[in-house]
């Protein structure tokens, strides 16, 4: 019941963690044109979790298990760099270390762990799934359900913005999160399938679009007012 009222929490829109600033690529999909509707949002989310949401859940399921079993803050720099090399955009490494630098304020209070000391000591800025999956292990969650709340994540917020943006139904756009269940244990599955390898044989998932849509995003944010971050 601890563990997963503690995934339920760290899945919860309300996790004071900041990902609430982020649109995931919505804000400046929608100011493209390139969602205008129910529809164009769930092709968006289906791309997004395949992509950036593999991505985060199999770095979240492998921090979850070097949580579980102990390592040395080389492992801890080394599965850091490895991320940092598998998010070729600069803003989204910008946009992951600040979502992980405001978990680490929430963990630190709700799910204090020797290892989330460890961590930071050897990443001052971690990446937020890295610090996903230590708060997920502290909490006695294991790499796939740490991998499943990674991926949600990456749907669910960015599903969040597009109501807030365009004023989309959010009962068909609950629907369409909903409707990639069965995508989100996939990639859930799959990431805990390799948590134990080492960090460079990590899966490398990525979304080049995502990529450009992040860099055009950072962009225009400091030559404009934006409702998002990222």
């Amino acid at each position: 019941m601890r563990a997963g009222l503690a995934l339920l929490a760290l899945a919860d829109a309300r996790f004071p963690g900041g990902g609430h600033v982020h649109s995931g690529g919505v804000e400046e999909a929608a100011s493209r044109g390139l969602i205008t509707s129910v529809a164009d949002l769930r092709e968006f989310l289906f791309g997004r979790l395949h992509g950036a949401g593999a991505l985060q859940a199999v770095f979240a399921a492998a921090a979850a298990h070097a949580a579980a079993r102990g390592v040395r803050a080389e492992h801890w720099a080394e599965l850091d760099v490895e991320l940092d090399a598998r998010t070729p955009s600069p803003a989204q490494r910008e946009a992951s270390r600040a979502q992980g630098r405001g978990a680490i304020r929430a963990g630190r209070a709700a799910w204090p762990s020797q290892a989330l000391t460890e961590l930071v000591a050897a990443v001052p800025r971690p990446h937020h799934p890295i610090v996903l999956g230590v708060l997920a292990a502290t909490a006695g969650s294991g790499p796939r359900e740490a991998a499943l709340t990674a991926g949600y994540l990456a749907v669910s917020g960015p599903s969040s913005a597009g109501v807030r943006l365009l004023g989309l139904d959010p009962f068909a756009v609950n629907a369409v999160v909903a409707e990639l269940a069965g995508d989100l244990d996939g990639i859930a599955d799959d990431a805990a399938a390799v948590a134990g390898l080492a960090p460079a044989d990590l899966p490398a998932p990525g979304a080049p679009a995502l990529d450009l849509l992040a860099e055009s995003h950072d962009r225009h944010h400091k030559e404009e007012v934006r409702l998002f971050a990222s």
